[in-house]
């Protein structure tokens, strides 16, 4: 039976049915608010290993500016690889932000109806003040969220345009052109860093914020 329903919620998902999804979730005890704890522990993972990634780029880029010799052309591969892989994992970084804001979208909506239905004006007045504290915890989460994310396209775009240079040109001039916007770089990757770190930590604090609900 489980297996059957876990079937039919792989569709939903891919015919974009995130109502249907969640009521099929629910009916095999998975609430919605366990969903967007899940899924805020997976932001909080990809984002970690982006700014790992991130960091591994940087190493990268670095180590090409000191290139001595040897095969350019392998030099370029190694860093067109870590291009590529920051690109993956930006890609990633969006999908589960999105994610959150779906699952959280549901949740919210469902707590305001429900919050309607009660008969006695003490627990609707105290399942209301939850709402707007978690609600106002889950703003400062997705802000920090979209603030790390918003740093990550200009330290691709500058990478990549180094990247398709350096393929085009696989001599010193190449070298000398990621030599001057090595500083450009570390400032940008050293920011982005420290959102993703912000971010992370707001994760942390909001999951378990949500577990002690």
């Amino acid at each position: 039976m489980r297996l059957n329903i876990l079937t039919t919620l792989a569709f939903f998902v891919l015919a974009g049915c995130s109502s249907l999804y969640y009521s099929g979730l629910e009916q095999i005890g998975i609430p919605k608010r366990e969903v967007m704890v899940h899924r805020v522990e997976k932001a909080r993972d990809t984002q970690q290993e982006t700014k790992e990634q991130f960091k591994s780029a940087l190493a990268q880029f670095t180590a090409i500016t000191q290139f001595k010799g040897g095969d350019l052309q392998d030099t370029y591969e190694k860093l067109n690889a870590e291009y590529e892989a920051s690109v993956d994992k930006a890609k990633e970084v969006n999908k589960r932000i999105s994610d959150i804001e779906d699952v959280s979208g549901a949740l919210f909506t469902e707590w305001e109806q429900e919050i309607t239905q009660y008969s006695s004006p003490s627990l609707k007045a105290s399942s209301q003040k939850k709402l707007t504290a978690t609600k106002a915890h889950y703003q400062q989460l997705i802000s920090a969220m979209k603030n790390a994310e918003s740093k990550i396209q200009p330290v691709l775009i500058v990478f990549k345009d180094q990247v398709m240079f350096l393929k085009h040109n696989l001599n010193a001039q190449a070298i000398s052109s990621l030599k001057g916007e090595l500083g450009n770089i570390k400032s940008d990757v050293s920011s982005l860093i420290l959102s993703m770190e912000k971010s992370i930590n707001e994760a942390n604090a909001f999951i378990k914020t949500m577990e002690s609900k």
